[in-house]
């Protein structure tokens, strides 16, 4: 049997958030995560996801009682007025966010590849 890889480890660490978590929000959070001060178009320009899912994804990431954010609201990242036009919202990361980010990238550093174990298949 192989071992958890990173990605496996990745994603349980978001399914543990909740497990209602979405492949659109794990990948709208990683974009946001490696480039802080974003909007929430430029996420969905590098995520290749449409504005509004981009959007949708980035407010379940946001917090809880924010009017900005919707279910399941995880406390991961806040959405401020861009100061440069005030339509958009640029997009950073809580100390809730950074310390998933830190625990992701840990994660990264540990990985190994993984083979399948050659010695026990039958000749």
């Amino acid at each position: 049997m192989r071992a958890r890889n990173a990605v496996l480890q990745a994603l349980h660490l978001f399914k543990a958030l909740d497990p209602r978590v979405s492949v659109n929000e794990v990948i709208a959070f990683l974009y946001a995560a490696e480039n802080e001060g974003l909007t929430v178009q430029e996420v969905a320009t590098v995520a290749r996801l449409t504005q509004s899912t981009a959007s949708r994804s980035l407010r379940a990431l946001g917090p809880r009682g924010s009017e900005w954010s919707q279910p399941p609201a995880l406390g991961l990242l806040e959405a401020y007025l861009n100061p440069d036009d005030g339509r958009s919202h640029v997009i950073q990361l809580t100390e809730k966010g950074r310390d998933l980010r830190d625990r992701l990238d840990a994660i990264i550093r540990q990985s190994v590849t993984i083979a399948p174990d050659r010695t026990s298949r039958a000749a």
